[in-house]
C-alpha cells in the first residue's frame, strides 16, 4: 500500500463500492415499496368486492370469492368470530383472527329489502348504502398487514387489506383479503442476486482500470525521479528532467523542477565564483603584506609600515564583508528594533571626518522616519553608499531622507560619471567593478553594493540606482514603515 497506484486503486474501489451498495439498497427499497403498493391495491380491490356483496345482503354462502390462492378471504364479525373464509383456506396469520372455520351467525342468509319507488314517481334513486336500514362499505382507507396463508397445503406470504362493511341487519363485518407477495419477493431476490453477482466484477474492473490509468499517469513521474537520482549521483546540475508533452500537473511539476535546477545551478555557480573571487581578493593583500614583512625581516630600514597597516586594514574589511555576506546567505533575519533613519544618517555622516568631499545632508526637521530592522546593518548600507559616492564624485556628495508612500527613502547622490543604464543591475553583483582601470586599492573589492542590496532585501526594502540631477548616480534605498 505504499504505492500511489495501489492507494488510488483501493480508494477508487472503495468509493465505487460504497456508491453502488448505497444505490443498490435504494433501488431494492424503491422496488419493494412499489411492489408492496401494487399488492396493497390488489388486496384492497378484492376486500371491497367482498365487502360490497355483504353490504347488499348477499348470504355468506352466495358470496363469490376470487381465486382462493391469489386472494384468500377471511370475514369476521364484531366479536372477531370468523363468519366466512375462502374454500381451501387452511390457516392464516396477520388478520384479526386465526380461525378458518366459520361460526353460525344471526345475520347469515339475510337478504336486502326491495327498493321502494319515490312517492313523486320520478326515476331518481338513492344509493342503497346511504338509505336507513341498508348496508354500507366503509370509505376509510383500509388497514394493511403482513401475514401468511395456507391454501390447499401451500403456505405463502400475503399482504392483507382490512375493509369494514355493515350488513342490512346492522352487523359490522371486517373483510380481510390477501394479495400474494411471491412476485415481490421473486423480483427483489432477482435484482439482489444480480447486484451481488455484478458488484464484485464491476469492482475488479474499476480497480484494474484505476491501476492502469494511474500507472500511465505516473509514468512521467518515474522518469523525473530517475533523472533526479542521476543528477544527484553525478552532481551535474546542467542536466534537466524530461518534460512530458501534456499540459497537466505532471508537466507543471517537470517544468518547476527544471526551473528549480536552473536556479540551483546558478546559485552553485555564483557560490563557486564567490569563492574564487574571494580567494583572489584575499591573495593580493596577503601576498603584499608577506612581501613587506619578508623585506622588513631582511632589511628593517626598508619596512613600509603604512603599507602593511593598509593591507591589514583591507584584509580586516574584506573578512568582515565576507562574514556578513555569509550570514545573509544563511538567511539571517534583521533585528526587530526600531531605527530612525534621519538620525542614523546624521550620525553616520558626522563620523566621516576623513572624506575628501564633504557630504551634504538633507533631512527635514521634525520628520519621523522610523523603520524596523538592524541598526548596525542599516548603518553599514548607508556607509557603503557614501563610500561608493566618495570614490566616483568629482565635487559633491549629498544624502537625503524623505517619506515615500508607506515607507522611507534614503537617496545618496554624486556628480560623477554615473552608471550606464545597461550596467545598473550588474553593479549589485559581488566582486563587480565597472572601472577596470581603477586599482583594487582605490576601487574596493566590489562587495559594498552587493551587501547593501542584500541587507535592503532582508529588511523588506529595495535598492536601485538612477541618474542624479547633478549628472552622476543616485542610489535610492526604500524601506517600509512599521506596520
Amino acid at each position: 500500500m505504499r504505492s500511489v497506484r495501489a492507494r488510488a486503486a483501493l480508494g477508487a474501489t472503495l468509493v465505487v463500492a460504497v456508491a453502488l451498495i448505497g444505490a443498490g439498497l435504494a433501488v431494492l427499497l424503491v422496488l419493494r415499496a412499489n411492489l408492496i403498493d401494487q399488492a396493497d391495491l390488489q388486496a384492497e380491490v378484492a376486500a371491497r368486492e367482498v365487502a360490497g356483496a355483504l353490504a347488499t345482503g348477499t348470504p355468506y354462502e352466495d358470496v363469490e370469492l376470487d381465486d382462493d390462492e391469489d386472494h384468500p378471504v377471511q370475514v369476521t364479525d364484531e366479536e372477531d368470530r370468523v363468519v366466512l373464509v375462502s374454500k381451501d383456506l387452511r390457516a392464516v396469520t396477520g388478520t384479526g383472527a386465526t380461525g378458518v372455520t366459520p361460526v353460525p351467525s344471526a345475520s347469515a342468509g339475510a337478504t336486502p329489502p326491495p327498493d321502494d319507488d319515490d312517492d313523486d314517481g320520478d326515476d331518481d334513486q338513492d344509493d342503497d348504502r346511504s338509505r336507513p336500514g341498508r348496508g354500507e362499505v366503509s370509505s376509510d382507507d383500509p388497514d394493511f398487514s403482513d401475514g401468511t396463508a395456507t391454501v390447499d397445503r401451500t403456505t405463502a406470504d400475503y399482504r392483507f387489506a382490512a375493509v369494514e362493511a355493515t350488513t342490512p341487519d346492522g352487523v359490522t363485518l371486517t373483510v380481510y383479503a390477501g394479495a400474494p407477495l411471491a412476485a415481490e419477493q421473486e423480483a427483489v431476490n432477482t435484482v439482489r442476486g444480480a447486484m451481488l453477482t455484478g458488484l464484485p466484477v464491476l469492482l475488479v474492473v474499476v480497480a484494474g482500470v484505476t491501476w492502469l490509468v494511474t500507472r500511465r499517469a505516473l509514468r512521467p513521474v518515474e522518469g523525473i525521479r530517475q533523472e533526479m537520482a542521476a543528477i544527484t549521483a553525478s552532481e551535474d546540475l546542467a542536466r534537466r528532467v524530461p518534460e512530458p508533452d501534456s499540459r497537466d500537473e505532471i508537466a507543471a511539476l517537470a517544468r518547476t523542477t527544471n526551473e528549480t535546477l536552473t536556479v540551483l545551478e546558478a546559485s552553485v555557480e555564483r557560490q563557486r565564483r564567490f569563492v574564487a573571487d574571494a580567494s583572489h581578493e584575499l591573495r593580493s593583500p596577503i601576498a603584499s603584506l608577506r612581501t613587506q614583512l619578508e623585506v622588513a625581516e631582511a632589511h628593517p630600514e626598508l619596512l613600509d609600515l603604512p603599507g602593511a597597516v593598509a593591507d591589514t586594514v583591507r584584509l580586516q574589511v574584506l573578512a568582515a564583508d565576507l562574514l556578513l555576506l555569509a550570514r545573509l546567505d544563511a538567511g539571517e533575519k534583521p533585528g526587530g528594533g526600531t531605527v530612525e533613519l534621519g538620525a542614523l544618517v546624521r550620525e553616520e555622516v558626522s563620523q566621516r571626518t576623513g572624506d575628501r568631499i564633504a557630504v551634504a545632508v538633507e533631512v527635514p526637521e521634525g520628520g519621523a522616519f522610523e523603520v524596523n530592522g538592524s541598526r548596525g546593518q542599516l548603518s553599514r548600507v548607508i556607509g557603503n553608499l557614501l563610500d561608493n559616492a566618495q570614490r566616483h564624485a568629482e565635487g559633491s556628495v549629498a544624502v537625503s531622507v524623505a517619506a515615500d508612500g508607506r515607507g522611507v527613502r534614503v537617496e545618496v547622490r554624486d556628480d560623477g560619471a554615473g552608471v550606464p543604464e545597461d550596467e545598473r543591475e550588474r553593479i549589485f553583483e559581488r566582486f563587480v567593478r565597472l572601472d577596470d582601470a581603477r586599482s583594487r586599492d582605490d576601487g574596493g573589492a566590489g562587495l559594498g553594493l552587493a551587501i547593501a542590496r542584500d541587507v535592503a532585501a532582508r529588511h523588506g526594502g529595495t535598492l536601485t540606482v538612477h541618474r542624479a540631477d547633478e549628472g552622476g548616480a543616485a542610489f535610492r534605498l526604500w524601506l517600509p514603515r512599521p506596520a
